[in-house]
């Protein structure tokens, strides 16, 4: 029977009918596909696919010519974590096409996030089923490059589920911060701050908990004792408000303007009694005034200088 198709097939294609056919056929398939939903598209060729090998072999060919949907952006990492460390943290997700570390082009350092290619879509999206993972002692985040920041941690309840820990031991690891909040519930991000230089804990971290009861839990415990010391949780914006405060120039200080002799200061009515003066008339010429119009601004600024500073 097979070979009864064959022929007739071969025969086809000596006549010249099976371009004519062929074309026409795929001409309607686009007619009857077009008008579909993407959702039952996703669906056919998702049941074509697990019935022919072929057919979901085309499927993952062109899903995964384009490295947008196989390229990972991979933030909070160690100050040490190298390409080589991060490649081997995700290598367990499939085959690596590029991987690495993003450093400072002047120190050479590291900037703390990095970026991984596979060579599949499915080993993304494999590594995304668990985005927050271990690597050199810090709970690194990844999310697809093309999302930027704008993945799971910048929710709009972000703000709700991230807490900064102050009062840490030096010798309080990432590792040991996150083994004590967890009790609360499941983290998503965190660690323990590291000056850039020398490594060293700054005394204080982040977590960031996947749910706000989650955090509020961490913040209302009434036992925060980490590592022997009292620790503080509070919500990481709140303390990043009262660091701007903290942070003002202390140099700017309100100042009162210099005046003239007779006339009362701001505030100072008292001080000084209000002499009057007669009215005296200045003709533009003596002040120097430009001839040239100028912004009022401008001008005001020049009458001022001229009549306290201009004339002696």
């Amino acid at each position: 029977m097979e070979d009864v198709k064959k022929r007739k097939v071969g025969e086809a294609v000596g006549n010249g009918e099976t371009s004519s056919s062929s074309s026409s056929s795929e001409e309607e398939m686009r007619l009857l596909l077009d008008p579909l939903p993407k959702p039952q598209l996703v669906h056919l060729l998702s049941k074509l696919g697990s019935q022919y090998p072929s057919i979901a072999e085309e499927i993952r060919s062109i899903a995964s010519a384009d490295p947008v949907h196989r390229k990972l952006f991979v933030r909070g990492l160690a100050w040490n974590t190298t390409s080589e460390t991060l490649c081997a943290a995700f290598q367990v997700h499939g085959e690596i096409e590029e991987g690495a570390v993003i450093s400072d082009k002047t120190t050479g350092k590291s900037r703390g996030y990095g970026f991984i290619t596979f060579k599949h879509m499915e080993s993304a999206h494999n590594a995304l089923k668990a985005p927050s993972k271990m690597i050199d002692g810090r709970l690194a985040v990844c999310n697809l490059a093309c999302e930027g920041l704008s993945g799971a941690s910048t929710t709009p309840d972000l703000a709700q589920r991230k807490l900064y820990i102050g009062g840490l031991s030096p010798n309080i690891t990432s590792e040991e911060l996150l083994k004590y909040f967890e009790k609360h519930g499941d983290i998503e991000e965190g660690s323990v701050a590291y000056d850039k230089d020398t490594n060293v804990s700054r005394g204080f971290g982040f977590v960031t908990y996947k749910t706000v009861e989650a955090a509020k839990k961490a913040i209302d415990d009434p036992n925060k004792i980490l590592g022997g010391r009292n620790i503080i949780v509070k919500l990481a914006d709140s303390h990043k408000g009262k660091s701007l405060q903290t942070q003002l120039p202390t140099a700017v200080v309100p100042m009162a303007l210099p005046m003239a002799a007779g006339y009362p200061q701001p505030g100072n009515a008292h001080a000084q009694p209000q002499i009057s003066y007669a009215p005296v008339t200045l003709k533009k010429e003596s002040l120097g005034l430009p001839s040239t119009p100028m912004g009022i601004g401008c001008h005001l600024v020049w009458c001022v200088w001229k009549l306290f500073g201009g004339i002696r």
